[in-house]
């Protein structure tokens, strides 16, 4: 009897360390942040967004420092909420751009660093901004003959 109820201990405790592990693994792979994650929001306006999804990359120089939070629609242009690492400081004149990994990836945002010395805060805006590509309608034109 007492082999028995020690095989059933060892069972229970491999069963909460693999729940556990599980656990860990969907929050580091999902991303999830508590706390507030330690970032600051810089709003970008972008007259298409064109598939960039929420929790989509934000990258410098194909590093990643931050995330998108939050986009929608003001005054017919969508408006990109961006969580910029903190420590990560962006020039007032940088260039946000929406960009594709590969010929069909993920869109991501790429941030094109400028030259002034004034940074953007929390809650600051990043005024330019350059729309994706759309190959759909690049490839009409050429199809067309409207090149």
């Amino acid at each position: 009897m007492m082999g028995r109820s020690r095989v059933e201990v060892a069972v229970g405790v491999f069963v909460i360390l693999g729940i556990l592990a599980l656990g860990y693994l969907s929050v580091k792979l999902g991303r999830v942040e508590f706390f507030g994650g330690g970032g600051y929001p810089v709003i970008a306006n972008f007259p298409s967004v064109g598939g960039l999804k929420v929790g989509s990359s934000v990258e410098i120089a194909g590093v990643e420092v931050g995330r998108v939070d939050k986009i929608r629609l003001v005054n017919d242009e969508a408006q990109v909420v961006l969580v910029i690492n903190r420590g990560v400081k962006l020039p007032e004149d940088s260039i946000a751009s929406i960009k594709t990994k590969g010929l069909i990836g993920e869109k991501y945002i790429r941030i094109s660093p400028g030259g002034s010395e004034r940074i953007v805060g929390p809650n600051g805006r990043i005024r330019e901004t350059e729309a994706p590509v759309d190959l759909e309608e690049l490839l009409a034109k050429y199809i067309f003959g409207k090149v």
